[in-house]
């Protein structure tokens, strides 16, 4: 077997090393203190609470910028979670907003001003899609939202969406778009127990809106979703600017999770047009949107998002930290480490390594990672499947590491089989180590590796990977020679110091030395007030959707699109395909793995 050459991809203009460079004060001049901002950064089901990529990138960025006094804000379960993080010094305060904890209800009837916000946010969920519609969708649902957000600030959210009256109204707004209907794309008619749980999940997922408004001077997103509820809550009290940064693509995560999940087709119908339409809003209202890779800077121009307001942000190691490994195990070793956890797909990876083992039989392959009580069963499967291919013994799990380093040092070479990553830690780590890579091609894997610093193979193809790491632990030169091009890209491109250094300009670019003219309406603030159209079924108001903006979708997106031939960005790097992404009027398909 030949294996596959490195994918080409396209390399995005980063901020990290040119900015931090233009900024610089001359040599004679002292470099003057950076300000001190109120931040808070928020995530769901991450820091401070969990271990991982995006927890490791909050803890960095509130360790990175001292002078800032920060908040956490974590959407959790039901707000019993524990820390697992060490508090820095300038952590001022951890916020918990539980989305899955039991709530008091008052079970008042909801005013006329409740029930028109929500028939406006289930019309723009099933509105039909298509390019021209999409950016008018996302305003109504973002004009929706914000009523709901100034009834929930008063009132009872919470039994307002569950009441009857609120299924029925789903009900309707299903109907009305047709969907139960023999029209091309109708799913078919919307059962009562589907309708209970669509609106279970829609409720759950709004809660962060009757949350007190955060006050900060910034937000920072670490992900799209249910955390832009947060920052939209805080602009829309305070005016407060919103960054939003992307790890893995929101929109896309969720589909591949939804495809997995015990739902009728008409359920998930209705949480994907939820989430798109959320995704969407928080695209246009971030007033910077910082996405970790070209890979997801283009599923954010699909979104809609202004490419005038996007940075292409690398996430950053320390290199000292991550020091140039001393030797190699005397077994030829892959490692992988990571959570434990379906998008990682290590049963490709556990099938990779039994072609290996038939070639290379003194082979090992060590897992290090954690595993959550969510993914106790996929573990058990994994396991499972390394007794099926007589991998006992040969294939572990190590669990958690105290020291990655101390992994990556275990290995002849680093291999990460996801289905899906934004711009993973554990791949440039390894590569700062010294370590060559085997990977699949999904996110901004691609261009973290580049042209030298290992393999990339298509997501899924065992015996793709196999066939990379065969090569890796046959030829000890070439493994030799990736490793030390690896960590010299590392030390060119992906430090902690530009990484840091790049956000904290985007900080003092949205938050100015000078306060605003009180007279100017902040940021999110400045629109008209929405107009109002009749609801036929209920005698009341319900918002119509705000202008759409002077840009039209289709022109800044759709030559990006599934179909379309993708410029080509020029600074050594390669071209990468564009991603397959939903098009068309029909409903919203699940993703192919």
């Amino acid at each position: 077997m030949t294996a596959r050459a490195p994918v080409p991809h396209a390399a995005a203009t980063t901020v990290a090393a040119s900015s931090a460079a233009a900024s610089a004060p001359a040599a004679d001049e002292p470099a003057a203190a950076p300000r001190s901002l109120r931040v808070a950064l928020v995530s769901e089901g991450c820091y401070p609470f969990h271990p991982g990529g995006v927890s490791l990138w909050c803890h960095q960025l509130i360790q990175g910028m001292p002078e800032n006094s920060s908040t956490a804000v974590a959407l959790t379960v039901n707000g019993a979670e524990q820390s697992t993080w060490s508090a820095p010094d300038n952590l001022g305060q951890v916020v918990s907003i539980p989305l899955w904890g039991s709530r008091p209800r008052r079970r008042r009837v909801p005013p006329a001003s409740f029930t028109g916000h929500y028939a406006a946010l289930l019309h723009s969920m099933f509105r039909p899609l298509t390019r021209e519609s999409e950016t008018a969708c996302a305003d109504e649902f973002l004009g929706a939202l914000r009523g709901l957000y100034e009834y929930a600030q008063a009132g009872d959210l919470t039994s307002a969406v569950i009441r009857n009256d609120s299924l029925d109204r789903l009900g309707r707004a299903w109907h009305e778009a047709g969907l139960d209907s023999g029209r091309p794309g109708a799913v078919g008619p919307l059962a009562l127990g589907d309708a209970v749980a669509a609106t279970n999940r829609i409720e759950h997922l709004l809660r962060p809106l009757s949350h007190p408004p955060v006050r900060a001077d910034l937000c920072h997103l670490a992900m799209n979703g249910v955390s832009a509820l947060v920052g939209f809550a805080s602009k829309w009290a305070y005016g407060t600017p919103m960054v939003l940064s992307e790890h893995g693509v929101y929109l896309r995560e969720r589909y591949l999770s939804l495809a997995g999940e015990d739902l009728s087709q008409a359920a998930k119908v209705i949480a994907m047009r939820f989430t798109r339409r959320l995704a969407a809003s928080a695209y246009r209202s971030a007033d910077i949107l910082a996405p970790h890779s070209t890979y997801n800077r283009r599923w954010q121009l699909y979104g809609g998002a202004d490419p005038a307001r996007m940075r292409t942000m690398y996430n950053g190691v320390n290199p000292y930290d991550f020091p140039t490994a001393q030797g190699e195990p005397e077994d030829p070793t892959i490692v992988f480490v990571g959570r434990i956890d379906p998008l990682k797909d290590l049963h490709t990876l556990i099938r990779a390594f039994a072609i290996v083992r038939e070639r290379i039989p003194n082979a090992r392959l060590r897992m290090f990672g954690p595993v959550t009580s969510a993914n106790e069963r996929y573990r058990a499967s994994c396991v499972q499947l390394i007794t099926e291919l007589g991998l006992s013994g040969a294939a572990v799990f190590e669990g958690p590491v105290a020291r990655q380093a101390d992994a990556y040092q275990a290995g002849h070479l680093v291999a990460l089989t996801s289905v899906s990553e934004g711009f993973p830690f554990t791949v440039v780590e390894s590569m700062s180590m010294g370590r060559p890579q085997v990977c699949t091609n999904v996110g901004g894997v691609s261009e973290a590796i580049g042209k030298d610093a290992g393999f990339v193979v298509p997501p899924r193809d065992y015996a793709a990977v196999a066939d990379a790491c065969i090569r890796l632990l046959e030829d000890a030169d070439l493994r030799h020679a990736y490793g030390v091009l690896a960590r010299k890209r590392v030390l060119e491109r992906f430090t902690l110091d530009q990484w840091t250094n790049a956000y904290r300009q985007i900080y003092a670019e949205l938050v100015p030395a000078v306060p605003p003219d009180a007279s100017v309406p902040p940021a999110g603030d400045g629109r008209p007030p929405a107009q109002r159209v009749s609801d036929p079924h209920e005698g009341t108001s319900a918002p119509a959707p705000y202008s759409r903006i002077a840009r039209d979708l289709a022109g800044i997106a759709h030559s990006h699109g599934p179909d379309a031939e993708m410029p080509r960005q020029e600074d050594g790097d390669e071209t990468c395909a564009p991603p397959v992404v939903p098009d068309g009027p029909a409903e919203d398909p699940l993703v192919a793995p």
